[in-house]
């Protein structure tokens, strides 16, 4: 009995054991999940409340489309265009929910599970009769393992508009996504720049797209959206989107046409003359406002693979170089003012060679006795080093400093490079008689324009600029350049004097005869320098150029040509000099704004206006505003029905028509703009 009983109460205490080890277990158990469950709804909360949303929403980026950059006329110089991409999630692709006809799921009756199937063959097939790729290409891509297929990148919105048009009815997977495309009018290449940097894409990477580029880009939007369990997306309900803000515009000095017309010249100028490179640049006197600037070679703004470090420099502004006899006019400025010199004053030339401190200084000529005036004319080395002298150090040094050289000239351009003037302190005794022909002083071509656009402007130095106003996104100016004085270099008495006595003969019967322009008075200088080849002078390599303004009795444009080591000629008057007149030329011819400044009609014009009737040409194609402004050309009004920012898709009168001046052409215009729902309803 007392046996009995011993067994039975050590099986009650080994059964009392295995119960607190249960207890034990399962109470740790118990804490384990009550741990994991503070750790998750409590301690770290939000890293799987984050981990959770991954699973069901998705964050989408909407780039601000870029601003503008548009010239004087507000034309478009560079834009963003918006383009199409396509996308597809292949698992989705491959494993679509099937629906009846009535919209509700096909059910599989053994598993009670909404069936699927392979819905890749149809999508590669749509997107093949669209695009005209094989249909191989795109059940490539939808047979990916990993990632997300790529269907199309940045596909014009015209092409692209049936297919999107088609999935506004939703093909499970597939989504479209709108994307800003720069596209340039490819003028003013260097000034301008492009964008996709290292960092990104959209981003500038030179000139002024660079430069502006906090402005341009603008702010982008997000949207976030959740996944239902077909895979189609929908804005999350209670997130707060955000919309992208447009980029600035920006509106530059510059005119398209005119740059447009130097570009060309300088192109024919490099290469008749087998040159390195050429630069010019067109400025208004009277503002400071630059209409061009342009540089050779360039490169294709639309073609990134173009670019290189060497036809991206904007030598205009970058570019230091010995002027030469374009300097002259410091020289001849003092000689006006300090030593109250004539344009008939007799000067000795010394027949052509001046010896100087064991060295000597050379004309391209033997002259003798000669007036100052002919000495500037015919560019005499000669009497531009005795009349430095004469002058003397401090006031030579205080004119050239005056005129803005040795110094930026604030035009707001990156890489601007302020040209060298030494101070007196590192003054040698060669260096004020070979500044007066213009050596031992370094110059940009900006620099040598703005000195002479001060002596057209009655003696005052205007602070160039090239950025006119940025406006934002709502129409209001946020920033506008208005034109500033710098100071006065010369008397008004003295700049007019300089201009029809010394650089206007220069033109009528000196050195640059080949840069007169019919019909217009043009006063200016010459310059043959010889720039150090490997440090040494013994093979030099000469820079031609040329600087002018017009007319002469109202100066107004002045413009400066650069051309870098020519190969089949050297000197200004047959290199540099003619591209002047080529340019000054055309442009007068081409740009009503300079007609109407100076006066003169266009012959071009002219003969239009004498027309009593006119041909209607084809508008199809053409964006409202520029089918507009064709039309106001030929004296034609415009009616339109659509969107003004859209395409014309019909005129009321036929193209090649002939009809009346002043007819009014009806025209319609298509948007661009997709109706209905918007793109995140397919992703």
């Amino acid at each position: 009995m007392d046996d009995q009983q011993n067994i039975k109460r050590l099986d009650d205490q080994e059964f009392g054991k295995r119960l607190g080890i249960v207890v034990i277990v399962f109470s740790i158990f118990i804490a384990a999940i009550i741990g994991m469950l503070l750790n998750i709804q409590v301690i770290n909360a939000r890293k799987y409340k984050q981990k959770a949303a991954k699973q069901y929403e998705r964050v989408v980026t909407e780039r601000a489309q870029r601003g503008a950059i548009l010239d004087r006329h507000s034309r478009m110089l560079a834009e963003s265009i918006e383009s199409i991409s396509f996308y597809a999630d292949p698992s989705i692709v491959r494993n679509t929910p099937l629906f009846d006809k009535n919209g509700k799921p096909v059910m599989d009756k053994k598993s009670n599970k909404q069936k699927k199937y392979d819905n890749s063959a149809t999508v590669a097939a749509l997107f093949a009769r669209h695009f005209g790729r094989s249909k191989s290409f795109y059940l490539h891509e939808l047979h990916r393992r990993k990632g997300v297929a790529v269907l199309g990148r940045k596909i014009p919105v015209a092409k692209a508009l049936p297919l999107m048009q088609f999935m506004q009815e939703k093909i499970p997977g597939v989504w479209f996504d709108r994307e800003q495309q720069r596209y340039y009018l490819n003028v003013a290449a260097q000034v301008i720049g492009s964008i996709g940097s290292v960092k990104s894409e959209s981003e500038g990477s030179s000139g002024l797209e660079l430069q502006l580029n906090k402005a341009l880009k603008g702010r982008d939007g997000t949207r976030i959206f959740q996944r239902s369990a077909t895979g189609i997306r929908y804005p999350a309900p209670d997130a707060q989107q955000q919309d992208p803000i447009k980029g600035n515009t920006v509106q530059l000095t510059i005119d398209g046409d005119i740059q447009s017309i130097v570009e060309d010249e300088l192109a024919k100028a490099v290469n008749a003359f087998q040159a390195d490179a050429a630069s010019s640049i067109v400025m208004d006197v009277r503002t400071g406002e630059i209409l061009a600037m342009a540089n050779n070679p360039a490169f294709d703004l639309n073609h990134r693979e173009t670019w290189t470090r060497q036809n991206s420099r904007n030598r205009a502004v970058t570019e230091m170089y010995e002027p030469g006899s374009t300097f002259k006019l410091v020289m001849a400025s003092a000689a006006t003012e300090v030593l109250k010199r004539k344009a008939n004053d007799k000067v000795f030339a010394n027949n052509g060679v001046f010896p100087i401190y064991n060295l000597r200084i050379r004309d391209h000529e033997s002259y003798g006795n000669i007036t100052f005036r002919q000495a500037i004319m015919y560019s005499s080395n000669i009497v531009a080093a005795k009349t430095a002298m004469e002058v003397g150090r401090e006031t030579f040094y205080a004119y050239t400093r005056n005129f803005g050289f040795g110094k930026k000239t604030g035009i707001g351009l990156v890489g601007e490079a302020p040209g060298i003037v030494r101070p007196l302190s590192r003054w040698d005794r060669t260096t004020l008689p070979w500044m007066g022909y213009g050596y031992q002083v370094m110059a940009t071509p900006l620099q040598i324009l703005q000195a002479y656009a001060a002596i057209a402007n009655d003696g005052e130095l205007m602070k160039p600029f090239i950025i006119k106003r940025v406006i934002d996104a709502q129409g209001q100016v946020v920033q506008e350049r208005a034109p500033e004085k710098v100071q006065r270099v010369v008397s008004v008495e003295a700049a007019r004097y300089l201009g029809k006595e010394y650089f206007k003969a220069v033109v009528d019967s000196g050195t640059a005869k080949n840069a007169a322009v019919p019909g217009v008075t043009v006063a200016g200088k010459t310059g043959t320098a010889r720039r150090a080849a490997g440090g040494s002078y013994a093979n030099p390599v000469y820079v031609s150029s040329f600087v002018g303004y017009f007319p002469v009795e109202a100066p107004r444009y002045a413009i400066i040509v650069i051309v870098e080591n020519p190969k089949t000629a050297y000197y200004a008057a047959t290199v540099a000099a003619p591209v002047f007149s080529g340019i000054a030329s055309r442009m007068i011819a081409c740009s009503e704004e300079m007609q109407k400044n100076l006066a003169i009609r266009s012959p071009e014009k002219s003969i239009i206006d004498s027309i009593v009737t006119v041909v209607v040409p084809e508008l199809r194609g053409l964006k409202g505003r520029d089918a507009q402004s064709l039309l106001k050309w030929l004296n034609l009004g415009m009616e339109y029905s659509g969107d003004f920012d859209g395409v014309v898709v019909s005129q009321s009168i036929a193209p090649s028509s002939r009809v009346v001046k002043e007819k009014v052409i009806k025209v319609t215009l298509a948007s661009r703009k997709i109706k209905g729902k918007s793109s995140w309803l397919h992703q």
